[in-house]
């Protein structure tokens, strides 16, 4: 019975020094680096303070999902009109605070861009959320569906996006159908 065991033993170690010869020879080459496209000196200015750091942005992430699952957030009448003059609603704002990813800290402001989709009609859309952090909660600033989807806000553009002016946003509700008296598709003249 010694025998046998010793066996099976040597056997063992004869496979795992056949499968690391294997491993060892089969080592794929290293990848290739892909030269990365430069960033513009202007590009790299207007990110300048913006935190991308992955460990920061996991965590901010995880205090993010913490406020929304204790309710200590607040929509602002500024993204409430962003959303419904896009055509979100608020129900999609706080989805993507829970699902999507912070992908940019503006840490001289404490405002954090949190990137993610929300579906309408079938289909899946891009929708940006910018909050402000508090120690006890976070504020929604504005959400909106961005142009380009992957692309991180620089402080310029998000400054331009975030105006207080008390500016209300044009939005209005369309009726289905012409309005009473008028012929045809509003208002063109037949011929014009």
């Amino acid at each position: 019975m010694m025998e046998h065991t010793e066996l099976l033993t040597l056997r063992a170690k004869l496979a795992r020094a056949e499968k690391e010869a294997r491993r060892a020879a089969a080592v794929p080459p290293p990848p290739r680096s892909t030269p990365l496209k430069p960033i513009a000196p202007q590009r790299e200015a207007e990110l300048d303070g913006v935190t991308t750091d992955d460990f920061l942005l996991s965590r901010a992430h995880a205090r993010l999902r913490d406020f929304v699952y204790d309710s200590q957030y607040h929509i602002c009448p500024h993204a409430v009109g962003h959303a419904r003059a896009e055509g979100f609603l608020e129900h999609d704002i706080v989805g993507v605070l829970v699902s999507g990813r912070v992908r940019a800290v503006y840490t001289e402001e404490r405002r954090w861009l949190v990137c993610g989709f929300f579906e309408s009609g079938g289909i899946r859309l891009p929708l940006h959320v910018v909050v402000q952090v508090y120690v006890d909660g976070v504020d929604v600033v504005t959400a909106f569906i961005p142009k380009h989807p992957h692309h991180i806000i620089s402080r310029a553009r998000l400054a331009v996006m975030l105006r207080y002016d008390d500016e209300k946003l044009k939005h209005r509700t369309a009726l289905p159908g012409n309005k009473a008296g008028y012929r045809g598709r509003g208002k063109w003249k037949k011929g014009a």
